[in-house]
């Protein structure tokens, strides 16, 4: 009887880790990891590293959700505090996105 509240004190802990640490966001750019480079209007390069984004010398910071194609971003300080960007990906080196077309910078 002991044995099996302990193993069911042990399951129902694992579970609610699970669900906090999943709550909590995702600090891994996933497929957008690395250097993009925006042209047109407003030329710009984005960095996205774990737990933040550098762009025009601007760092934030973020969490990311992977959803299929779509990574969605939300800024957690800064200017764009709040606001959650979706970036999706058309190829391993091209990102769509409100503002354009991003090209992975090698």
């Amino acid at each position: 009887m002991i044995l099996n509240t302990m193993k069911t004190a042990k399951f129902l802990a694992v579970i609610i880790l699970s669900i906090f640490i999943l709550g909590c966001g995702n600090s891994d750019p996933g497929p957008l990891a690395g250097t993009w480079q925006m042209s047109g209007l407003m030329p710009m390069t984005v960095q996205f590293r774990k737990g933040e984004t550098e762009t025009m010398g601007i760092i934030e910071k973020v969490s990311y959700k992977i959803s299929g194609n779509d990574v969605l971003v939300t800024y957690e300080d800064g200017i764009m505090k709040g606001t959650t960007m979706r970036y999706t990906i058309a190829d391993k080196d091209t990102v769509k996105t409100e503002l354009g077309l991003l090209q992975r910078v090698k």
